[in-house]
Order: C-alpha cells, then structure tokens, then sequence
C-alpha cells in the first residue's frame, strides 16, 4: 500500500471518528443458553481499543428497563451484528436491583 493511500486511510479513520461515528451504541444480544431464567438482556458495538469499559457498562444501563441493573454476561467478535470499527459487541443481563 502507498504512503498516500496510508495516509488516505488515516485521515478517513480521524473524520469517522471526529463525527462521533465511533461510539458505543445498542445491537441484538446474545441469546440467553437453554434453561437460564428469561431475564431480559442488552448488548452493546463498541471500539474495544479506545472505548473504556465503565462507557459500555453505562451505555448497557440505560437500555436496560427502569429498576434493574446491567450486569455483564459475554462478548464476542462475530461481524454479523457490530461493524469493523466497532467489532466488539458485550452481552449484559438487567437483573432486578436489590
């Protein structure tokens, strides 16, 4: 690859990233494994190179619903349901709050 088409690359990954194109945001979860209680459940695209965990665990709980709390189940890598940019998707479990 040329310098310029380096350089080219880079400066498009600082735009995308300066339009905020980069941050965490909501996605379909991971299923629950057969015989696990159905407690409802979130998952979250993020950058898991700049992205710090406390933001995901933050985004994670406001989608979950009112009187529970997030708690962190599984992440994986898969590209089906996160793009490139934000391949890590983390799976969270809104359990009731006690």
């Amino acid at each position: 690859m040329s310098r310029t088409r380096l350089a080219g690359a880079a400066l498009a990954l600082g735009w995308l990233a300066a339009c905020g194109l980069l941050t965490p945001y909501p996605t379909v979860p991971i299923a629950a494994p057969p015989g696990m209680p159905a407690s409802p459940r979130v998952a979250i695209c993020y950058n898991t190179v700049t992205t710090p965990l406390a933001e995901v665990q933050r985004e994670a709980q406001q989608e979950c619903p009112a009187d529970t709390s997030a708690e962190p189940d599984d992440t994986d890598y898969y590209l089906q349901n996160c793009p490139l940019l934000l391949p890590g998707r983390a799976s969270f479990i809104c359990r009731p709050k006690k």
